[in-house]
């Protein structure tokens, strides 16, 4: 088991677009962190960049606290099962190729091995990926992911392409292997009732920031930040048929135009979407210039706003800092 910490980390592409902005992550050794945002929110950006297919352009990324080089004991579970693996390569063949050298019988039954480990036959190393199943290729990318010995695994939206009826099927894989081989896993998701199943942490991300993360019971019942609040809502929930009557400030913010990733709003990048900041509230105009990252650590979950709830207790250590706090939330 191996702590994956990410400090500081900034992504570019080109100069125009920053897809990831100042992350500060980790993920403990043994543990699930869920990272979960809408689509651009820079949560695949971070993912390959922990696996050297993105360059930094500041921060740093540990293992252990060493810093990530050319070793990078890190495996990564595409989110395509049809374009993950070689259509001309048998997956025995794509396994075996991740997999340790040495004498061909054991690298075969090494393949084998991690076929039964992901719940396929071993007779099927000499198949093909074209005949088999989304679900059934998801589990031959897990087991070439696996088949690299990693200290952390990282999966990238590997259930969003499958049937609704293999998803479950796949998320208990992933659950029961990570327990099973005491992974620690950076687990990554729009959807985060999936998220809450897998998941000892949550991360919530928003135009390539951390907006709120803690404890996965703890964030998901009891959000700090609007964005989560907003997912929760959007979370499907078992035996709801229908949409509950939207909140007014909901309403209102609803036509808002979506934030352009490549010119993110001053201040709080979420204030032109929050149903509490400015749009709603005239008395929020700070919202529109004060970042508020720069006080995160001060609050619960190390919610980026200026209006959450919480306070953490620690802060109890500065009684001055906590008081101001305190009146800068009432």
């Amino acid at each position: 088991m191996s702590e994956l910490r990410f400090e500081g980390v900034t992504v570019r592409y080109g100069r125009a677009l920053t897809a990831v902005d100042g992350v500060d992550l980790t993920v403990p050794s043994g543990q699930v962190v869920g990272l979960v945002g809408e689509s651009g929110s820079g949560k695949s950006t971070l993912a390959r960049a922990a696996v050297g297919l993105a360059e930094l352009a500041g921060g740093r990324i540990l293992l252990d606290g060493v810093p990530l080089r050319d070793r990078r004991p890190l495996q990564m579970v595409f989110q395509d099962p049809y374009s993950s693996l070689d259509p001309r390569m048998t997956i025995g063949d794509s396994i075996a190729e991740a997999a340790a050298k040495g004498p061909r019988g054991a690298r075969r039954d090494e393949v084998a091995r991690l076929l039964e480990l992901v719940g396929l036959d071993a007779d099927r190393a000499s198949t093909y990926p074209g005949a088999l199943s989304g679900g059934q290729r998801q589990r031959v990318a897990i087991a070439r992911a696996l088949a690299g010995r990693p200290e952390v695994l990282i999966a990238d939206e590997i259930t969003s392409a499958l049937d609704v009826s293999i998803q479950g099927t796949v998320l208990n894989l992933v659950r029961t292997l990570q327990r099973e081989l005491r992974l620690s896993m950076l687990f990554i998701s729009h959807n985060l009732a999936v998220v809450r199943y897998v998941s000892d942490i949550v991360a919530v991300m928003y135009l390539g920031r951390i907006v709120e993360a803690g404890p996965a019971r703890d964030v998901l019942g009891n959000p700090q930040h609007p964005y989560t609040k907003e997912l929760l809502a959007a979370a499907p929930r078992r035996g709801s048929t229908s949409l509950p009557p939207p909140d007014e400030a909901l309403r209102l913010v609803a036509d808002a135009e979506p934030a352009d990733p490549h010119h993110p709003p001053a201040g709080c990048r979420f204030h032109p979407r929050c149903p509490i900041g400015p749009l709603i509230r005239t008395d929020r105009e700070h919202c529109l210039t004060l970042d508020p990252t720069t006080e995160a650590d001060h609050r619960l979950h190390r919610a980026a706003c200026h209006h959450a709830a919480g306070v953490l207790r620690a802060v109890g250590s500065n009684p001055p800092v906590l008081k101001e706090l305190k009146e800068d939330l009432q």
